[in-house]
C-alpha cells in the first residue's frame, strides 16, 4: 500500500517535469548541438567522449551542481517578492539546463552504459518514464489541450496570413 502511494506521489511530482523534457529534450539538444561548429566546443565534445564511464557520469551531474545555486536564488527572489523575476530565472534555468543535459546525455550515454549500476537502471527508468507518458498522451485532458493548442495554432497562421 505505503510503496503504491509513494509510487503515486512520485507520478504526480515527476510527470509535468517528464513533459516539459519531453518537449525539449531533441531541440534543445539540436541547439546546443549546433555550438560543435566552433572548433573549441566540437574539441570539448571530443574530449566529453573520451572520458572513462566515471569521469562521464561526474561530467553528467555537473550541470545540476552549477544550477542548483542558480534555483536558489530564484526561490529566494520568491521569497522577496520578487514573482516574475523568480519565475524567469527558474524558467531560463530549467531551459538551459535541460538543453544542456540533454546534448550530454547525447554524447555519453554509450560510456554512461558502461556502469553496471547504470546499465541496470536506466532502461527500468525509461520503461517506467514512457508507461507515464503514454498514460498522459491517452488522457482526456492531453486530448483537450492538444485541440486547443492547435486551435491556437491555426487561429496564429490565419491572422499572420491575412495580416
Amino acid at each position: 500500500m505505503l510503496k503504491k502511494l509513494l509510487a503515486a506521489l512520485a507520478a504526480v511530482l515527476l510527470v509535468p517535469i517528464l513533459l516539459f523534457e519531453e518537449w525539449g529534450w531533441e531541440p534543445l539538444a539540436r541547439v546546443v548541438a549546433q555550438l560543435t561548429r566552433l572548433p573549441l566546443w566540437a574539441r570539448f565534445e571530443r574530449w566529453l567522449k573520451s572520458l572513462p564511464p566515471w569521469a562521464a557520469l561526474l561530467a553528467f551531474f555537473v550541470p545540476m551542481g552549477v544550477l542548483f545555486p542558480i534555483k536558489l536564488l530564484g526561490l529566494f527572489l520568491l521569497g522577496e517578492g520578487h514573482g516574475l523575476s523568480a519565475l524567469l530565472l527558474l524558467l531560463a534555468a530549467k531551459v538551459i539546463g535541460t538543453a544542456i543535459v540533454a546534448r550530454l546525455f547525447q554524447l555519453l550515454e554509450p560510456t554512461l552504459m558502461r556502469i553496471p549500476l547504470f546499465a541496470r537502471w536506466y532502461p527500468r527508468w525509461k520503461t517506467w518514464k514512457d508507461r507515464m507518458l503514454s498514460i498522459v498522451r491517452a488522457s482526456a485532458t492531453r486530448r483537450v489541450v492538444r485541440r486547443l493548442k492547435d486551435g491556437a495554432r491555426r487561429r496564429w497562421r490565419q491572422w499572420r496570413g491575412t495580416a
